[in-house]
């Protein structure tokens, strides 16, 4: 796929996921990388993006596996963020829908 149309929708995918429930790095790469193809390394500095412009928090949990792992939870202010990517998203897809249906010029 595409490299381009990946970065761009890679945070909204990272943000939606987070949005249904509280995720760790590795669960969120292994999730998107089921649908699209994707690089591990892609999505740590996106998280830290994220977390850093205060769209999720982070918190560590015990684990049966190995080291305590690092949450990522969404906060309000990312909860909006996401709704407004959203709504773009939505915008965005129909409007390239309608010129790739309709051969608009």
């Amino acid at each position: 796929m595409n490299i381009q149309f990946k970065k761009g929708v890679l945070s909204l995918c990272v943000l939606a996921l987070v949005d249904r429930q509280d995720c760790y790095g590795y669960e969120l790469v292994q999730a998107i990388s089921d649908r699209i193809e994707i690089s591990e390394g892609t999505v740590y500095p996106l998280l830290r993006r994220l977390t850093k412009e205060g769209y999720f928090i982070t918190y560590l949990k015990e684990s049966t596996e190995g080291p305590p792992r690092k949450y990522y939870q969404i906060t309000e202010q990312g909860k909006g963020y996401l709704n407004e990517q959203l709504d773009e998203w939505k915008h965005f897809i129909e409007g390239v829908h309608q010129l790739l249906d309709k051969g608009d010029v």
